[in-house]
């Protein structure tokens, strides 16, 4: 048995070549220094979450309307470099786990302070 699911596999391998398409195919100077965090694709395979982190916290909601007007480009981009029967419709969306992480890790701080050690 395989360690993990077929679509977990092909996430990861989406994750690695839609960062790449981001970084050296897509030409709009609205997208900035962007890291694709994280991609869910559905166990069929025909719907995909794409998830960001923007450098420029400012700029998220701009980079993720432009993300997803060119998810087309993006989708035609990876059907020429994945070998794949059916190739799922990508959405963007903001990663917050990162802040998420922060905001646990700032309460785990202050609880420490409080307890004296």
């Amino acid at each position: 048995m395989l360690p993990y699911k077929r679509s977990e596999r092909v996430a990861d391998l989406f994750r690695e070549e839609i960062a790449d398409i981001i970084l050296h195919k897509v030409k709009d100077p609205r997208i900035g220094f962007i890291t694709v965090t994280e991609v869910k694709v559905s166990d069929d395979l025909r719907h995909a979450r794409v998830y960001i982190s923007v450098l420029k916290k400012e700029k998220t909601q701009e980079t993720i309307t432009v993300l997803n007007s060119a998810s087309g480009f993006i989708r035609s981009e990876l059907g020429r470099r994945v070998r794949i029967k059916r190739l799922p419709r990508f959405e963007f969306f903001e990663d917050e786990s990162i802040e998420y992480g922060a905001r646990i890790d700032a309460l785990l701080r202050k609880l420490k302070e409080e307890s004296g050690e």
